[in-house]
């Protein structure tokens, strides 16, 4: 029996996409490995190697499983989150820039953590894992209020509307933060300089654990809603006409999106258009299904991030580059890139 062009079609785009998912996984083991050789004390393949089944010194074990590890894992879980928070964003608004960082959120997420950090002391535990949470409030009200601002009755969210008041609301927020630097002992100036500036700040096993659930469940999903995306991507009278609730799906959307934002940016300070780059770059070679798409955005995003944390280690030893810095070398030009193409 004889399967239609259009059958083909379709397995051969799934069988491509599975292709590039491989590959991507492939690079960041590739990336993983280099980054756990990377940095101001030299470990080379063979002793990482050692080392991880036991074999390596003490000072070795503490540098590879107490400061190495857990930064190159919290550098993946966090681009992953905002790779798939932007794509989220990107796919329910409708715009090609949208991004976690471009609308404010990460704004919101990183006042309520600067708010902590000004007040209260941050070296308990339990502090450890209040911050993603106080971090979600602040996104997720952050969220609120501009799509409060963006919606119009009979309208709905204007793509345009929905930028403009996020870039607004972001520069408000900025505003307020730099206020608040000014009341900071010179300890705790320097850690919010260095948040600010999108640095994996939280690098130790407990900051993992206490963004790895956040990751785990929304990621997941994110993936569950990804049919919903599809149809939502059409546009909203299609999506009516189909049958789909559109407000109560684009708020579920919504949440996740600013979940996995507010939890990321709560480790990993104000790191910017990783939910830009990584989306554009996963449709270009998986194409626009959200199945695929979404999955894909992590693995890119996860790379990225893992990329740019090695590198900022590592340019110029023993200094460090902020993360944020690097990936916005990177991505400010594609971001005016896609400004200019969207012009035209």
């Amino acid at each position: 029996m004889e399967h239609s062009p259009i059958f083909v079609a379709s397995s051969q785009r799934k069988k491509k996409s599975f292709i590039i998912l491989g590959i991507m996984i492939l690079l960041i083991i590739i990336a993983f490995i280099i980054s756990m050789n990377s940095g101001h004390m030299k470990l080379g393949p063979m002793t990482v190697l050692k080392t991880l089944f036991g074999y390596g010194t003490k000072q070795q074990s503490t540098i590879l499983f107490e400061f190495r590890l857990p930064r190159i894992v919290i550098s993946m879980l966090v681009g992953a989150g905002l790779a798939v928070s932007g794509c989220i964003l990107q796919g329910i608004s409708r715009n090609a820039l949208a991004d976690p960082g471009i609308l404010g959120i990460n704004a919101g997420a990183g006042l309520m953590v600067m708010l902590y950090i000004s007040f209260f002391t941050t070296a308990t535990i339990g502090s450890i894992f209040l911050v993603p949470v106080l971090a979600l409030i602040g996104a997720g009200a952050t969220a609120a209020l501009i799509y409060t601002l963006a919606y119009k009755k009979n309208e709905g969210i204007s793509p345009i509307r929905l930028i403009l008041t996020g870039i607004a609301v972001a520069a408000g927020i900025s505003s307020v933060m730099i206020v608040l630097t000014l009341r900071l002992n010179p300890d705790k100036y320097q850690m919010v300089a260095t948040w600010l500036a999108g640095s994996i700040w939280g690098a130790n096993w407990s900051y993992v654990l206490s963004l790895l659930p956040w990751i785990v469940i929304l990621i997941p999903l994110a993936m569950y809603k990804a049919k919903i995306m599809n149809v939502l991507s059409l546009g909203d009278q299609t999506a009516t006409g189909l049958g789909a609730p559109i407000e109560k799906e684009r708020i579920i959307l919504l949440a996740i999106a600013v979940g996995l934002s507010g939890a990321s940016v709560a480790v990993s300070g104000g790191i910017g258009f990783v939910g830009l780059i990584g989306p554009h770059l996963a449709k270009r070679i998986v194409g626009p299904k959200h199945q695929f798409l979404i999955p894909t955005s992590a693995l890119v995003g996860s790379l990225l991030m893992l990329v740019s944390d090695t590198v900022g280690r590592v340019i110029l030893q023993p200094s460090e580059i902020p993360t944020g810095i690097v990936v916005a070398v990177l991505g400010a030009p594609y971001f005016l890139y896609l400004l200019a193409k969207s012009k035209s």
